[in-house]
């Protein structure tokens, strides 16, 4: 276990569900006021952080396509959501006195920067915490695709992944009490078994930029800060 931070720069891949908390719909402020406090403790270790969040607590492009509509628009919109959820998230650690900046991949001038590189290593330069709203900005692309590709463009050295679970299973460990639990993966193990932690072009993304992914629960209080100091329970994907 490391007494200091294992990595220099990370990418944090929320799911809009995640804000969700006990709530159906919308925003738990106590989610999201947690989160905010252990990003700030991981930003006070040294740790420089990238946050993408999706957009499903709010609204989900594919549910548009499911029932007959276009999925263009739908992804549109659901690039929009992940705005929102992105403002909620910087707000939330500009609160605690860290500087933070929303970066969006569709240009929304009068709320937010739109995402360069530069602009984003700018960012990281002046030590603020860079949350990257709106996916890639294209259709038919999810926010884990987009969450491998700002890890990608920001050299970071790691993806981490929160999620519902403390890791990647067989199956849903929800639905089948005999899911196996991994501790280790390479990025390839997750494409040829066709594990659901991600999307296929997320992971083949992280694997050709040689990107560990690392998947933890964000329910569990402290979970993020355990896993930067290599002492939290994961499943780590390496090439």
């Amino acid at each position: 276990m490391a007494d200091q931070p294992i990595y220099k720069r990370v990418l944090l891949k929320l799911s809009g569900e995640a804000l969700m908390g006990a709530k159906g719909y919308g925003i738990d402020g106590a989610v999201v006021d947690r989160i905010a406090t252990e990003v700030v403790e991981a930003y006070r270790l040294g740790v420089e952080i990238g946050i993408v969040v999706g957009g499903g607590n709010i609204f989900r492009g594919v549910s548009v396509a499911a029932e007959g509509g276009d999925r263009t628009t739908g992804d549109h919109l659901g690039m929009l959501a992940t705005v929102m959820n992105s403002l909620t998230i910087r707000s939330a650690i500009a609160a605690r006195g860290v500087p933070s900046e929303v970066l969006s991949a569709v240009a929304m001038p009068t709320v937010c920067d739109t995402f360069t590189q530069r602009g984003a290593d700018a960012a990281f330069a002046a030590k603020k915490v860079v949350v990257f709203a709106g996916g890639t900005g294209n259709p038919f692309f999810t926010t884990d695709s987009g969450a491998a590709l700002r890890a990608a463009e920001m050299n970071c050295d790691a993806l981490l992944k929160g999620t519902q679970v403390d890791g990647i299973y067989s199956a849903d460990p929800k639905k089948d009490p005999t899911a196996t639990r991994y501790e280790t993966l390479t990025h390839q193990e997750v494409l040829s078994r066709g594990l659901a932690v991600m999307d296929a072009a997320a992971i083949a993304l992280a694997r050709d930029n040689r990107i560990p992914v690392i998947v933890f629960s964000i329910h569990e209080s402290g979970s993020f800060v355990d896993v930067l100091l290599g002492r939290g329970r994961a499943t780590i994907v390496t090439p």
